[in-house]
């Protein structure tokens, strides 16, 4: 078997052009949308510990877009940059 050509550019290391496009705006806006499809997402006919495993990861993946949904997001010197304030509704400013 041939050796992979260590010259090659590989797709996945290729950069994109800074900003080309790019809307944190729109991003943030679709995260909401999977935070909300998450919420929507119907459980499996499934049973036993595959029911609890796809409840487990449904809840930690509505979690983890929510909170990028819930973010302000700026593009600083071309660095996507995410606030999210985790404190009590109650403490924050």
């Amino acid at each position: 078997m041939a050796e992979p050509d260590s010259t090659a550019v590989s797709q996945s290391t290729a950069q994109p052009k800074p900003n080309a496009g790019f809307s944190p705006e729109a991003m943030i806006e679709r995260f909401a949308e999977r935070a909300s499809s998450v919420k929507r997402r119907n459980i499996p006919p499934v049973e036993g510990e595959a029911r609890k495993d796809f409840i487990r990861q449904a809840e930690a993946d509505f979690r983890d877009f929510a909170m990028i949904a819930d973010a302000v997001a700026s593009l600083e010197d071309g660095v996507l940059v995410l606030r999210v304030d985790l404190r009590p509704e109650a403490e924050r400013g």
